[in-house]
């Protein structure tokens, strides 16, 4: 069936998507080339249809979602990307969306922004069985593994998202998490911890508009090819400052910081980024720092040593990736060592915690912003060592 690729009304390219796999087998006319997507590259007058093709995937379920194999049967449908058809591609993170050729569907009028939409994806997500059921929902481009809906809460979009393991302890973590930024006075998503059926989940409020989209770091890093003599994060410095990223470097180090803090495993490319303005392209800066659930040592068992911490995306370990921050005196690590009451309070909501657990958190935490101090130390001392 044909298609227009559509930014808000805007016509930006036609293809060709074969909906039995979901995959654009062709692309016909370029007609915005301005607004393709960034990421996918658009040269000597082609579109890089793989690129593409990644991209639309990036906006379906992944197939690593908690029990999705249910879902798809019980909705009929073959895969993921057949879902974001239903839906039209429409999505909460930005304006682009798949509209069937002929078509006369106006952004307007069906965006997840500004009209209703169905709740019963959600439900289904969740573990409901329906009779019937409508499938317009931003529920089907939503990703990660975790299972989440969307909800509307007094018109503005809520993002509901649960937790994994033997200590469902990631809601916690994004609680924490943002108490740490408060600390370090960092751009952040705020979190809250609810509980349904005494299960515990966390919410947030969408940050992005009709007008505003995230554009994943990915996006960015992939836009424009990487030399062979550039590590993976001088490229993606590079790479914001094409695109007229104010304080590259500043913005992708907040995050270094906070997550080596935090002991986050899970930080890829496609879980920061920045926001643009969705009518005139600009960019309006680094997105604030959201997603940081998988952190604080939630895979480890209780009574392990804590030693190294795997990290993404630039290095293994964060005592490797931590290096790349130039100057860790801009932030005030000392202030989050003033949290060990509140993390205590945030952690004994969770019944899937013991004491010995919760102790346990708290000791590494502040093992690793100790480490942090010590690795500031050496730094000052060997900057004044360089002045002399």
């Amino acid at each position: 069936m044909i298609y227009y690729l559509k930014h808000k009304n805007l016509n930006v390219l036609e293809m060709e998507i074969d909906e039995e796999t979901s995959t654009i087998v062709k692309v016909f006319n370029v007609i915005e080339a301005e607004h393709i997507p960034l990421g996918v590259r658009f040269e000597h007058q082609i579109v890089d249809r793989k690129a593409l093709n990644h991209w639309f995937k990036g906006r379906s379920i992944p197939a690593s979602r908690e029990n999705i194999d249910r879902v798809l049967e019980e909705v009929g449908e073959l895969n993921t990307g057949g879902l974001a058809l239903k839906c039209y591609g429409l999505s909460l993170s930005d304006c682009y969306w798949i509209c069937p050729k002929g078509s006369d569907l106006d952004f307007d009028k069906i965006n997840f922004f500004e009209n209703n939409f169905s709740k019963d994806m959600g439900e289904i997500l969740f573990g409901k069985q329906l009779d019937s059921f409508s499938l317009v929902s931003p529920d089907n481009t939503s990703d990660g593994w975790l299972k989440k809906k969307w909800i509307i809460l007094n018109e503005d979009r809520y993002l509901l998202k649960g937790a994994s393991g033997v200590f469902r302890q990631e809601p916690f973590n994004e609680k924490i998490a943002g108490m740490v930024m408060e600390k370090l006075r960092l751009p952040h998503v705020e979190y809250e911890v609810i509980f349904e059926d005494g299960m515990p989940y966390s919410l947030c409020k969408n940050f992005l508009s009709k007008d505003t989209e995230l554009v994943s770091a990915w996006s960015v890093y992939s836009h424009f090819k990487k030399p062979n003599h550039l590590s993976a994060y001088e490229h993606l410095i590079e790479s914001y400052e094409k695109i007229g990223v104010v304080n590259a470097v500043e913005n992708i180090e907040k995050i270094l910081v906070t997550d080596f803090l935090i002991a986050n495993t899970d930080r890829h490319m496609n879980n920061f980024g920045i926001v643009r303005n969705s009518n005139t392209l600009e960019v309006l800066g680094a997105a604030p720092i959201f997603d940081s659930g998988t952190s604080l040592f939630m895979s480890m068992p209780t009574k392990v040593e804590v030693d190294d911490i795997e990290s993404k995306p630039f290095a293994k370990t964060h005592e490797k990736q931590i290096k790349l921050v130039s100057d860790l005196q801009k932030f005030d690590v000392e202030s989050v060592l003033e949290l060990r009451d509140g993390i205590r309070t945030n952690l004994s909501q969770n019944s899937f915690m013991d004491k010995e657990r919760i102790d346990f958190v708290i000791r590494n935490f502040e093992q690793r912003a100790k480490l942090l101090l010590e690795l500031m130390q050496e730094q000052r001392h060997m900057q004044s060592h360089k002045m002399i």
